[in-house]
């Protein structure tokens, strides 16, 4: 669904360049808005940078919101005589769209999960049916039911607890990428009374099928700073909140091992990574940093039994290598080189 967007998307960008090209003589009239510059000087790390513009990123700013409505207007008013133009090039471009269509199918602890679109539907239904695909389908959330009455609605994603009967997804109605965590009993059908405000959208079970850990952002920034844990039939007000990433040029991002076994809190940069790690049977205790971070030291992490695989660009490895060193005592300086460093090939990745 999300091609087929892109595609009536680009369509619609095509015809806009086309029509105000043509009609440039036509609109000399309208007015241009014309942003304010007021000077702003950012100091950071030594160094000054003036920005004029700052002052837009206020939202609730009156000024901000004038200026963007003389530019809707101005848009408006310049691409009004194409409006007949885009109708049918949209009608033309949705004609050619398969009206039913769905995800390929992935298996996760049992069950095979996938995404379909219904017809003149705007959003999926994810379903997904247990042992194998010849089974009766069940429907774990119709976004198109959870949309109506909402000018936007997005789902983020979802996320089933181990024990296969609960599920927590992600929702944003306003557009700012600021996600709203429910769960669902999927035995029941029921909401829960849970409800989880302000994060990012991502979200990792522990095994108890109680414990959830999630993410918070800046709501300047919008740089993912805070992981907090979440415990079942609780106020989100109790929750805890388990780390603060207190460098701005980093990121936080959580994610789940493919045995489920450990959770990993990933502190990102541009140049530099550092990993900790958490017993997922666990979840009341404390994370642990795998390698420590330094400048411009990327790696990512991958357990298998009792190893633990590092793609690494340490010492020099521009083009990554990977290593094998123990899960319980990582030591990157003393591991087993399992694809050494070749400056003719690049490791993006690894499974």
């Amino acid at each position: 669904m999300k091609k087929q967007l892109y595609l009536i998307f680009s369509v619609f960008i095509i015809t806009e360049i086309m029509a105000a090209t043509s009609s440039c003589k036509k609109e000399k009239n309208i007015k241009i808005p014309v942003a304010s510059k007021i000077k702003k000087e950012l100091k950071k790390f030594g160094n000054t940078r003036t920005d004029f513009y700052y002052w837009m990123n206020q939202k609730e700013n009156p000024e901000v919101i004038k200026y963007l409505e003389d530019e809707n207007r101005y848009l408006f008013e310049k691409l009004k005589h194409t409006e007949k133009l885009r109708q049918t090039l949209f009608e033309e471009t949705a004609e050619r769209i398969k009206p039913e269509d769905s995800s390929v199918p992935y298996k996760d602890n049992g069950y095979y999960y996938y995404a379909r679109y219904e017809t003149q539907a705007e959003h999926p239904v994810y379903c997904r049916k247990k042992d194998n695909l010849n089974n009766d389908e069940e429907i774990l959330l119709n976004v198109n039911s959870l949309a109506e009455g909402f000018p936007y609605f997005h789902v983020a994603g979802f996320s089933i607890s181990p024990d296969n009967k609960l599920m927590a997804y992600s929702i944003d109605t306003v557009g700012r990428r600021f996600y709203e965590i429910r769960f669902k009993n999927l035995e029941t059908g029921e909401l829960l009374p849970d409800i989880i405000k302000n994060t990012d959208g991502e979200l990792v079970w522990a095994n108890d099928n109680k414990t959830v850990f999630y993410i918070k952002k800046d709501k300047k920034t919008l740089r993912e700073y805070q992981l907090w844990k979440h415990r079942l039939a609780t106020s989100s007000e109790e929750d805890k909140t388990v780390y603060t990433e207190d460098d701005d040029t980093f990121y936080i991002s959580v994610s789940k091992s493919k045995s489920d076994k450990y959770i990993f809190l990933a502190s990102l940069s541009t140049l530099s990574s550092e990993y900790r790690m958490l017993d997922a049977n666990n979840p009341d205790d404390e994370f642990k940093i795998i390698i420590p971070r330094s400048a411009n030291h990327e790696y990512h992490i991958e357990p298998h039994d009792d190893s633990l695989f590092v793609l690494t660009n340490s010492n020099g490895a521009e083009n990554f290598k990977i290593l094998k060193t123990d899960i319980k005592k990582p030591d990157i300086n003393n591991a087993e080189v399992m694809i050494p460093h070749n400056k003719d090939v690049f490791i993006e990745d690894f499974e």
